[in-house]
């Protein structure tokens, strides 16, 4: 059932609210006792505003089961990011995004897993003290990152759900791809950040994850909207136009594995029987430079996000001994986990005074060379398609034996159109092996609506 069925269901009193919701929990306490899918499930909380939407049952979202990833703050239910260095930190006010989505009246059920501030491609990078989430197919594989949580619980939900992610350089994009459901990344600043424990302020954007492009698309008109607690947010135009051109990003469809390029060309014969014209496009500069670019400043910025998190104003703390220098090393060595650290240790040096110039700087250039390049070719067609990740979910095991340079490396396909801030969606586009192999579009700044008839087109694969 679609979420606008269900909604329309629970308007008209067919749906007992308070029974779904309860039913949701079990099953969600089931799921995640198999897959560590959940930080936090706050059953206390759902179940109290399932009985006010009983009691009335309006809004766009009435009675709809959420998820949130664990670094976009709930009142009242532990938020970390999945971090030990935020262990027991209990918000006392929501998120602008959760404030709107129970204003429509949907129920939080919980928090979901999620890499360590938002460190990882795979969902490997947890914080101390939390268990790895598994894929939601095959326990031995991973679910990718950073929102792996969300992902997989969308995946494996078996009630009408879905999770709010955030996503920096891929992070709703690859556990969309890697568990086969729908997410979708906004256009910077259409979305609010208040209440977002960030990760790189310029780069950090909110969005939706679900079963099916409508669902994704009615929970991301929810979202979505000028807030004056952030003044980075924007109002988001409404304008529609009707998709004529794909283009399709070939350099990248080449490095894929042959079977994730043999679904990214059953897509691209979905468009043709639509009438949509398909043109060859080339981005050598982002191809180039995009995840260099990408680690420079999301690095040096999360180095600086981070810089509260020494037990003094934020995080946990310890007991005071030695200079001020010595207290933060050992309240960040012990808290921190090792991509935590090597991250911010990256990114401070990038920002440091005799580096600036030649890293942090020479990025910020590129960036604008990236959003160029993105814009230039937004002139030649509508929507562009490449594969969302080059691979199916790999083994855990086969992740473990990769360098840090090579995790890195895997966002090859997801950090260009988060560098330019440009919206984007991963659609499942098939199979291998048994593995979803997920699709990627891209539009332009603010066109959303045209992105969304896209991904309609590859999701309607088995009816065109």
């Amino acid at each position: 059932m679609s979420i606008k069925d269900f909604v329309k269901q629970v308007h008209a009193k067919k749906i007992d609210v308070v029974k779904n919701t309860k039913e949701a929990l079990c099953a969600l306490e089931g799921i995640n006792s198999k897959h560590h899918f959940m930080t936090v499930v706050s059953s206390d909380l759902a179940l109290a505003q399932a009985n006010a939407v009983a009691k009335n049952p309006k809004g766009r979202l009435a009675g709809l089961p959420i998820t949130v990833k664990d670094c976009i703050l709930v009142k009242g239910v532990e938020s970390t990011a999945s971090s030990a260095v935020l262990k027991g930190y209990v918000p006392l006010f929501s998120a602008t995004v959760i404030d709107r989505l129970i204003k429509e009246g949907a129920i939080i059920l919980g928090k979901t897993v999620q890499d360590e501030f938002g460190f990882g491609t795979f969902c490997l990078n947890v914080g101390k003290g939390i268990e790895v989430p598994t894929h939601p197919i095959d326990p031995t594989h991973v679910c990718g990152g950073s929102s792996g949580g969300s992902g997989g619980i969308t995946r494996a939900a078996n009630f009408v759900h879905a999770s709010i992610a955030e996503t920096t350089g891929g992070s709703i994009e690859s556990p969309a791809a890697f568990c086969g459901v729908v997410g979708m990344c906004p256009t910077w600043g259409t979305v609010s950040r208040y209440g977002l424990i960030d990760y790189a302020s310029s780069l950090d954007k909110i969005g939706p994850m679900a079963k099916s492009v409508e669902d994704a698309k009615l929970v991301w008109e929810v979202m979505i909207g000028q807030d004056e607690k952030d003044s980075t947010s924007v109002k988001h135009p409404q304008e529609k136009t009707a998709l004529k051109t794909v283009g399709v990003i070939r350099a990248l469809v080449d490095k894929a594995d042959p079977e994730v390029k043999q679904r990214i060309k059953e897509a691209e014969e979905l468009f043709k029987k639509q009438g949509i014209k398909l043109i060859d496009i080339d981005l050598p500069i982002t191809e180039r430079y995009a995840i260099e670019t990408y680690y420079v400043l999301a690095l040096a910025e999360a180095s600086t996000n981070l810089a509260k998190y020494c037990g003094m104003r934020y995080g946990a703390t310890e007991k005071l001994e030695g200079d001020f220098n010595e207290y933060f090393s050992t309240v960040r060595e012990k808290y921190f986990g090792a991509e935590a650290k090597r991250r911010i240790l990256l990114g401070t040096f990038a920002r440091m005074a005799g580096h600036r110039d030649a890293l942090y700087i020479q990025a910020a250039k590129v960036r604008r060379l990236i959003i160029n390049e993105y814009k230039k070719e937004f002139q030649k067609c509508q929507v562009l398609l490449s594969p969302t990740m080059p691979i199916t979910a790999p083994k855990r095991s086969d992740i473990e034996k990769l360098t840090p340079l090579q995790h890195y490396a895997m966002d090859l396909m997801t950090v260009g159109p988060n560098l330019a801030g440009i919206p984007h969606i991963s659609v499942p586009v098939g199979e291998s092996k048994g593995l979803p192999v997920g699709a990627m579009l891209m539009a332009d700044h603010f066109e959303e609506h045209v992105l969304f008839d896209a991904a309609t087109i590859i999701e309607k694969k088995d009816t065109n």
